[in-house]
């Protein structure tokens, strides 16, 4: 491990406030954030939408299966987490393509005794390579919650990320849902930091390429959107109490009828 050159799953660490990272990590997060300084609130307000996802799916839906492609590194509110503490036999695979962050969720992300909790090392563009080896896991004869939280955004093209997105449907079971969630482009004063954002995060080594809310739409054609449909993080299904604003990142939660 190199901690003289700037890791991409170190500098998100950061944004989220966790240890796992380094000063070059750090000079790098800062250097994003002088462009972008939502960049903080994409990143927290990513694990709370997280949050909320799993806990609807896990508690109100009732799936026990999960498939989180694009894990991160570990930090405190994990999908398995989530979903077992509703419901402890949860089954739930994670996927990255990046040895850094398999070495740490193999050795801080734990399962209950009753549940399952694995691992693969595996790029979002190799769907095939992701399905054989989550299906030593789970069974794909009941619904699976396809969680792809801020990774189709490496996807340079939009074509190719929606037709990854359609191979991982078609082999999930109706029942199944799709969550999504992704850095957006609403705006021209929007796109002037964000685009220098992500050319900070290529030098970085994680290429990012943001996308208006109309194309995060497109990944759940011929699905049943859940309310409130594709929205800003933040305001889908917020805390009760709370005072959510709008911010440069949207998703959204849909069932495969």
């Amino acid at each position: 491990m190199d901690t003289t050159v700037p890791h991409s799953a170190r500098v998100w660490n950061y944004w989220l406030g966790g240890k796992d990272n380094y000063p070059v990590d750090r000079v790098v997060g800062e250097q994003v954030r002088e462009v972008y300084p939502e960049i903080i609130d994409v990143a927290r307000e990513s694990r709370g939408f997280l949050s909320r996802v799993v806990s609807f799916l896990a508690g109100e839906v009732g799936i026990r299966q999960f498939l989180d492609i694009g894990t991160g590194l570990p930090t405190a509110g994990n999908t398995h987490e989530v979903a077992q503490a509703i419901a402890p036999d949860a089954r739930v695979v994670y996927v990255d393509r990046d040895p850094l962050v398999l070495v740490h969720a193999r050795a801080l992300l734990t399962s209950t005794p009753q549940g399952v909790t694995a691992y693969v090392e595996a790029d979002v563009r190799d769907p095939r390579t992701i399905l054989a080896a989550a299906g030593d896991v789970l069974d794909f004869t009941r619904p699976i919650g396809l969680m792809m939280l801020g990774v189709l955004g490496n996807v340079a093209d939009t074509d190719e990320a929606c037709e990854i997105v359609a191979r991982l449907i078609d082999a999930v079971p109706a029942g199944s849902y799709l969550v999504v969630n992704d850095g957006t482009i609403a705006s021209a004063e929007e796109a002037q930091g964000a685009i220098e954002a992500a050319r900070r995060r290529k030098e970085a080594g994680d290429p990012y390429y943001p996308r208006t809310p109309a194309q995060i739409a497109r990944y759940f054609d011929g699905l049943d959107l859940v309310e409130p449909g594709v929205v800003s993080t933040p305001l889908w299904r917020p805390e009760p109490g709370t005072s959510p604003r709008p911010i440069g990142s949207h998703g959204a939660v849909a069932r495969k009828a």
